[in-house]
């Protein structure tokens, strides 16, 4: 819900200053409205008047709470990043543009994955209509991963072609795991699956013994 407060101050400039130091908000973010003009009155002393002035909060899109709340997230890093928002189809991607973003990725994208699943949770906090999916990248990652992720699926499926037994991958998340599951689908004599417990579900690279067996991601 927006904040609402009633400021006064000796003029509107100064109320409007307090304003936005008590909701601790830059003015864009702020809408005023003047409830009463200051005014000095008789010889400045009788009738004086100070300016009061309502402030409200303006209500953030989803795309506008995500991108606040990953500013934040880089304020206290102490990181100075742009963030780039292209619409894809019913998705948005927030390219993150800055210098030494490496930390932003960490292992296998494992901490751009937890920052873009916290985004998008304040980007839906309190939306009672469609929920936005906001996917993160820096510099190109997300396309780079998914290229070494098809590269290293051939390797494997060409490995347990060879040796005719199946090769366990390292634990995945469902949207990598779905990528070799795909990679490979076209395979005629190789079959993937998916074995275990999130969050150490891994992917299993086979001979396929059964064309009919079902494909589980």
């Amino acid at each position: 819900m927006a904040r609402v407060i009633e400021v006064t101050g000796k003029d509107i400039e100064e109320a409007k200053k307090l304003a936005l130091s008590q909701l601790d908000l830059p003015q864009e973010r702020v809408i005023f409205e003047v409830l009463e003009e200051p005014s000095k009155g008789f010889f400045g002393l009788i009738g004086a008047r100070v300016a009061k002035i309502r402030a409200t909060e303006k209500e953030l899109t989803p795309l506008e709470k995500g991108q606040e709340f990953l500013k934040k997230i880089f304020k206290s890093m102490h990181k100075d990043i742009q963030i780039e928002c292209i619409e894809e189809d019913i998705n948005y991607k927030f390219n993150l543009i800055g210098d030494d973003l490496g930390v932003l990725i960490g292992k296998h994208g494992q901490t751009l994955d937890s920052l873009q699943y916290l985004t998008n949770m304040a980007a839906n906090k309190n939306v009672t209509g469609a929920r936005v999916r906001i996917v993160l990248d820096v510099e190109n990652y997300r396309k780079r991963r998914e290229e070494t992720l098809c590269q290293l699926a051939e390797r494997l499926a060409n490995k347990a072609r060879k040796y005719r037994t199946k090769v366990v991958l390292e634990p995945m998340n469902r949207h990598e795991r779905k990528i070799i599951h795909m990679a490979l689908q076209d395979y005629a004599d190789i079959i993937t699956y998916s074995d275990g417990v999130e969050p150490h579900r891994k992917i299993v690279v086979d001979i396929k013994h059964n064309k009919n067996e079902d494909l589980v991601i």
